[in-house]
């Protein structure tokens, strides 16, 4: 009897491994090198800025969450000092109650766009790691560079190192 169990075992392997081969795979998260899943299909609450032939900085926030409030300076500070350039801000927020997106923006009041995922499509097609996350994408739509978190002036510095390397590049070829 001790001869058929390998042979079974094997055979529970085998199958196993079938079947996960022909399971669709998980999406993975949104990395750098990545197409950014398309905006104005994740059903948004907002008007969505024209990002066509520009670099977006797109970023996730709640109204709870500290860091994020933190950020928002910043990226006004940002969008003042690049609008002009090419860039654009598109600051989605995860927020499923709407009061509580609506007080956030009205105390933030930020110069830049503002839209809700209260359905979480975007959120979960990007997978996003942690509030805030924002994401640098080049004028092609390729996520070039991710930012987990903020950490003030760090992340400020590093944002702007970036933003001006895309920005330097240009527009992509037709």
């Amino acid at each position: 009897m001790s001869a058929r169990r390998p042979v079974s075992s094997s055979i529970a392997w085998a199958a196993a491994a079938a079947l996960a081969a022909l399971a669709p795979a998980a999406p993975a998260p949104v990395a750098p090198g990545a197409a950014l899943p398309p905006l104005a299909a994740a059903g948004l609450d907002g008007t969505l800025p024209d990002t066509a032939g520009k670099v977006v900085l797109l970023d996730f926030w709640a109204s709870w969450c500290a860091p994020c409030k933190a950020s928002f300076p910043v990226y006004a500070q940002l969008d003042a000092a690049y609008r002009s350039r090419g860039l654009v801000i598109v600051a989605v927020s995860v927020d499923e109650s709407a009061p509580a997106y609506a007080s956030f923006v009205a105390r933030q009041r930020p110069p830049f766009a503002t839209l809700r995922d209260a359905r979480q499509r975007l959120v979960a097609a990007v997978q996003v790691p942690t509030m805030p996350t924002s994401y640098l994408v080049d004028r092609a739509g390729r996520v070039r560079f991710v930012h987990p978190g903020f950490h003030g002036a760090p992340t400020e510095r590093e944002l702007r190192r970036e933003i001006e390397a895309l920005l330097g590049e240009g527009a992509p070829a037709p």
